[in-house]
């Protein structure tokens, strides 16, 4: 019994473990982005009065990001937790 929840300690920490590097592996990978997108809305969008724009465009953003996470959430998700 100490055995099993040893064992379940361990695997528990190594999947906070990749869930904690692969969260830091994606900011890292947001910053690099985040110049190379500004710097691409920029170039598109006009200068003059361009809030509407930047709100537009953080609403866009969002959306595809929330979609992105669903589907990798159902992809990481395995079949009997689908059916719940």
């Amino acid at each position: 019994m100490v055995l099993s929840k040893r064992q379940e300690l361990r695997e528990d920490f190594r999947k906070q473990l990749v869930i904690l590097v692969t969260g830091a592996f994606a900011f890292t990978a947001a910053l690099f982005w985040n110049n190379a997108i500004k710097n691409t809305i920029s170039r598109f969008i006009p200068t003059a009065d361009t809030w509407y724009w930047e709100i537009f465009i953080a609403v866009l953003v969002t959306a595809v990001a929330v979609v992105a996470t669903y589907l990798v959430t159902r992809l990481t998700m395995s079949p009997r937790e689908g059916k719940k």
